[in-house]
């Protein structure tokens, strides 16, 4: 390839990068690095190949010829890190010819794509199972909340902006506002000066040195604000020109982001996102990658180098070569096997897949992850077949104790087989045990092995064990501890979500779901998903995961209520109506715990006779659990247990 420039990263004495932009042309295969615009950088190139012709006795190119050339183009940037591709959406073939030449020179690590905003540039990596090059670095839900409370700064006069370093811009909320206002009136002045002429100015960047949060924020009251003459007006009469700003300001924001806290999960996230934007940004967010995705997976998805299906054959990513042959530990932790697996285990499946995407959840999502249990078990896969149009989405959680783990406590082969078969069988009869009893889990649920090659220290290391999985489809709705709080300030919202999550509770409590590591109680954590109707207001909820069930089955019901008073105590500041809150949930628990009580005493052998096949063991069985929670809601006084859940409650 003939090259007018210095090579791609080549540094100057002080360590700058010689060239920012270049240009790749493929009717003559070639790059420009030379230092300019875009524009001269093609003029260069074709005086290039003219003076070739001319050297060879050839005529000039044709005006024909000259278009041709620079039609097949396409644009670059450097940065310090990557060489990113500028595609035009309707010629994603260009895009993808300077992505095979550029690997050439530069690691396939190293190569991304602008433009990730449009839905055509998007649709092209996803066809070809590349969401890992355009999706946002993962950051775990404590980082998140450390980078936006980190981020907050001063100027001159009050810590009210939040500062995104990368691009040198500071944004201030309505918020910020609120507390500007409180100030006395020489202060306020001199910070609505402040703000006010920084909203007018750029930085050397180019990038605004203040701005509006949410950047959505109608240009009006950007404009209004900007008109401020500080100076010319006096005290009452400034803070009546920046209250009414401030009104139209609030007035303007989506309900969920007018709680501002990091324990808001929408406005946490929003903010995130726009303070650690980067310049030539190239990462597509959550909702451009999976349409309606609720915010609890923001920034959670590591999407992984998979394969691409190309007329029904699957050719995988060529970084695992690399990876097969340097061992490199960075691609390490990119070339994820248990990726490759589910790839090839659903293409010796299914035969009209056209594209698959892989990532993992490294990450619990639980807003107090219980520390020490297993995470980075959890893979999202995005797929779409020929025969529909839909883009389908399901979590796949592979079994916590599966036999490499049974391996890995020292026992043989044989025995680790048994016991990871036999704790397939307990997860789902305890699903079985948790409809039976009533609580609304995903409808369907698929359970998948794969051949994994055993990494340890028994004897058995290079062994080809298999490991368990469970797929569901990918439930919509928002996870009840991820509500925005502005939303509970409605008050058939809030009569609607605690009647859906008194009868939740009730379930929850029923079945004895706690935390197998510590015990500790896991309602309203995560895996209760909240579903809405077209009113906005809430229809029903949906427990993802039976994970924790039957863990406390011995405890009477009396013991173990007191922890379910927490889903009030946690929203009682955001209702209008805090006793008509609290009285919804209880009266829900109350009357769903009853009606569970009746249906058991009504059906008793459809009880007491599921699980009449499988070891009854009193050191903790299925069976024998289900024996002792049948027990348990047979003997309750639905009334004395919603009477101690209401003195919780009203302790509070």
């Amino acid at each position: 390839m003939k090259t007018i420039g210095d090579p791609i990263f080549a540094k100057d004495a002080g360590g700058a990068l010689l060239s920012r932009i270049g240009t790749i042309f493929f009717r003559t295969p070639g790059l420009v690095t030379k230092r300019g615009v875009h524009a001269m950088q093609r003029m260069w190139w074709i005086e290039s190949l003219n003076a070739m012709r001319e050297a060879e006795g050839l005529p000039p190119l044709t005006e024909a010829e000259e278009s041709e050339e620079l039609a097949q183009s396409a644009d670059l940037i450097f940065t310090e890190d990557y060489v990113l591709i500028r595609p035009d959406p309707d010629h994603m073939d260009l895009a993808f010819k300077a992505d095979e030449e550029l690997q050439k020179l530069v690691n396939k690590r190293k190569i991304r794509f602008l433009n990730t905003h449009a839905a055509k540039v998007r649709n092209a990596l996803r066809a070809r199972g590349e969401n890992w090059r355009m999706a946002r670095a993962p950051i775990s839900q404590d980082d998140m909340k450390r980078i936006v409370e980190e981020s907050r700064v001063a100027i001159d006069h009050e810590n009210i902006y939040f500062y995104n370093q990368a691009v040198g811009t500071r944004y201030i909320t309505a918020g910020g506002y609120t507390i500007v206002s409180q100030l006395p009136a020489d202060e306020f002045r001199a910070q609505v000066k402040e703000t006010v002429s920084l909203l007018k100015k750029r930085n050397r960047m180019g990038h605004p040195e203040v701005d509006l949060f949410p950047t959505t924020t109608p240009i009006d009251v950007k404009n209004a604000m900007k008109a401020l003459d500080v100076d010319a007006l006096g005290d009452a009469e400034l803070k009546a020109a920046t209250d009414k700003i401030a009104l139209d300001w609030r007035m303007s924001l989506p309900a969920e982001l007018r709680e501002e806290s990091v324990e808001n999960f929408d406005w946490r996230n929003a903010m995130c996102a726009l303070v650690t934007a980067g310049p030539n940004e190239t990462n597509a967010s959550d909702q451009e990658l999976i349409q309606g995705i609720s915010p609890e997976f923001f920034r959670q998805i590591e999407w992984l180098p998979g394969a691409r299906v190309d007329r029904g054959e699957v050719i995988f990513d060529p970084l695992w070569d690399e990876f097969n042959r340097t061992r490199d530990p960075e691609l390490a932790a990119l070339c994820d096997f248990r990726v490759r697996n589910i790839i090839f285990g659903l293409m010796r499946l299914f035969s009209d897949v056209e594209f698959i995407n892989v990532g993992r959840i490294a990450r619990s999502l639980a807003r107090r992850p219980i520390e020490g249990s297993r995470h980075g078990s959890v893979y999202v896969v995005q797929c779409k077949t020929a025969v529909s149009d839909e883009v389908r989405l399901f979590l796949l959680r592979f079994q916590k104790w599966g036999v490499a783990e049974h391996l890995d406590e020292g026992k043989d082969l044989t025995q680790a087989m048994i016991e990871a078969n036999e704790y397939s069988d307990y997860i789902l009869d305890r699903r079985l045990m948790c409809r039976q009893l009533g609580m609304n889990l995903p409808s369907r649920v698929g359970i998948a092995t794969f051949p994994e090659t055993y990494h340890g220290h028994n004897e058995y290391n290079g062994t080809t064990v298999r490991a368990f999985a469970y797929a569901r489809h990918y439930i919509p709705g928002t996870a009840s501890d991820k509500i925005p709080p502005a939303r509970f300030r409605n008050p058939a919202f809030a009569l609607a979500f605690a009647w859906l999550m008194g009868q939740a509770a009730a379930y929850d409590l029923i079945v004895g779901r706690r935390s197998t590591e510590t015990k500790e109680n896991l309602f309203d954590k995560n895996y209760e998903v909240v579903q809405f109707g077209d009113d906005g207001l809430p229809v029903r909820v949906v427990v993802t995961d039976h994970a924790g069930s039957f863990v406390n089955y011995l405890h009477t019901f009396e013991d173990s209520v007191v922890p379910y008073a927490n889903v009030i105590r946690r929203r009682e500041k955001f209702v209008t109506d805090k006793a008509a809150f609290a009285n919804a949930y209880i009266t829900a628990f109350e009357r769903t715990l009853a009606d569970a009580q009746a249906k058991y005493r009504e059906r008793r052998r459809a009880f007491e006779d599921l699980f009449v096949h499988r070891p009854f063991d009193a050191a903790g069985s299925g069976a024998y659990r289900w024996a002792k929670t049948l027990e348990r809601l047979d003997r309750c006084d639905p009334k004395s247990v919603a009477a101690v859940l209401k003195s919780a409650i009203e302790l509070a």
